[in-house]
């Protein structure tokens, strides 16, 4: 099972999850952490190769985008609430610079043989 990684205030906005939601959140990265998709989730190719958007319907519409395509983690890059029917251009920006950051962290254990 991978381990679940939180970029920067990515745990923080998790955590201002109402209970339902945040409940319902860590079984959907449960899901991903043993290698399966969870049950409600898109694509977010905006975001980067292998970055998805978790779709939970509680109290709300929350959303958390993460990436488990490398080998060491689950990156849980944003959570937040969804308040309009598209994503909010600020938050697949905030996730993809989060990405970015990633993939360059990746590759560089790579490259120093870690």
């Amino acid at each position: 099972m991978k381990p679940i990684k939180f970029v920067a205030t990515s745990l923080h906005a998790l955590k201002e999850f109402p209970v339902d939601a945040r409940r319902d959140a860590g079984f959907q990265l449960h899901f991903i952490q043993v290698g399966q998709k969870p049950p409600d989730w898109k694509p977010m190719k905006t975001v980067g190769s292998g970055a998805i958007e978790i779709r939970i319907h509680r109290n709300g519409e929350w959303r958390v985008v993460c990436v488990a395509k490398f080998e060491s983690a689950v990156y849980v890059l944003h959570a937040f609430k969804k308040e309009t029917q598209s994503t909010r251009a600020e938050d697949i920006a905030l996730a993809r610079a989060r990405y970015r950051e990633i993939e360059n962290y990746e590759k560089s254990k790579r490259r120093a043989g870690k």
